[in-house]
């Protein structure tokens, strides 16, 4: 993964943000979309899109393209700069591969503990039963 080649591949956008802001929030763009087409990406591998697929299947849209937004900041350029951020954490959170589960048994003495104390329950419930009529 080549981070001067990611970044050179993003496409930014700023919009007007939502919500209370006055007069400043009407003329100021500082809300900031990213917008980064992982299918058209030539600063990663393969194998590399391939495992950001499946990790970020839930953020893709249908065409492969990962968008992100932020209007934490009332300007444009933090805004900008914390969107570079995320996405670059995101990626690397992505690409990490997962530690695969080994299998495991239960010990001979917790197999022996469990069967113990399964038996001093049914003891337990069969001294509380009312004796039989024979």
């Amino acid at each position: 993964m080549d981070k001067q080649t990611l970044l050179n591949e993003l496409i930014f956008k700023a919009v007007r943000s939502s919500g209370p802001g006055g007069q400043h929030a009407n003329k100021v763009s500082s809300k900031v979309e990213l917008n980064f087409d992982l299918e058209k990406s030539n600063a990663l591998n393969e194998a590399e899109k391939t495992l950001l697929k499946k990790s970020l299947k839930n953020r893709l849209t249908t065409s492969g393209t990962l968008s992100l937004q932020c209007d934490d900041s009332r300007s444009q350029h933090q805004n900008k700069s914390l969107l570079v951020k995320r996405f670059l954490s995101l990626l690397e959170k992505g690409l990490e591969i997962p530690k695969s589960r080994k299998k495991t048994r239960p010990t001979k003495a917790s197999v022996r503990k469990r069967l113990d104390t399964k038996k001093k329950q049914a003891e337990k419930k069969q001294q509380r039963q009312k004796p039989s009529s024979e």
